[in-house]
């Protein structure tokens, strides 16, 4: 078999198209490319090449993928005591720490119309990276007002002139109404309530 890398992003779609527990992403992207996923050789080669870790050491090489080893057993384990079973991206969603960084992409925010757009394009890029983890975006709330749902119609029962905007197409919508400095406020809260740090958490809300 040939191996190859690919980024977090290419991982998260193919593991999102897990059907049962065990499919190897070999027979995940056979499936979605309607080719037969019976008499493949699975083999594993003795060294595996990948040019992007060829200045480490084996030593440091076998130290990762024990710690990963390690990981995916205990999930195993857990799963066989429990009886439960879940899709591969779920049962890692915990294990991925969200790139605060990612977020900030300089040249697609000048893109972006006024605040109002620039503060929707941050919000769903953080949705993007936060996953499964975003839905703690509906415990930043005003003073007897919401500023996330799961609907426009809960935004309108909240203030009929909160402006309802959905996040991308997440299912969780945002008011729009505030001005900048109260939409700084409102994403700052909500990168806090994710894990990152004050500091950093306000200087992504000034790109607003």
């Amino acid at each position: 078999m040939k191996y190859i890398e690919i980024d977090e992003e290419l991982y998260r779609f193919i593991a999102s198209k897990t059907e049962r527990i065990g499919e190897s992403a070999s027979d995940i992207l056979r499936r979605l490319l309607n080719l037969s996923v019976e008499d493949v050789d699975i083999s594993l080669p003795k060294a595996i090449s990948q040019p992007s870790l060829e200045s480490e050491s084996l030593e440091d090489r076998n130290s990762v993928f024990n710690q990963a080893k390690a990981v995916v057993e205990k999930v195993i384990a857990e799963q066989n005591i429990t009886g439960q079973h879940y899709p591969l991206d779920e049962d890692i969603s915990t294990l991925v720490t969200i790139d605060f960084d990612a977020i900030v992409n300089q040249y697609l925010l000048s893109q972006q119309k006024g605040a109002v757009g620039r503060f929707m394009h941050l919000l769903a890029s953080l949705e993007t990276t936060a996953r499964s983890d975003f839905d703690k975006v509906l415990n930043v709330q005003g003073k007897g007002r919401l500023y996330f749902a799961r609907s426009k119609q809960a935004l309108l029962n909240s203030s009929q002139s909160s402006n309802p905007k959905e996040i991308a197409s997440s299912g969780f919508w945002v008011t729009t109404n505030n001005n900048t400095a109260k939409k700084q406020t409102i994403l700052t809260e909500v990168l806090e309530h994710l894990g990152c740090g004050s500091e950093r958490a306000k200087s992504i809300a000034e790109h607003i």
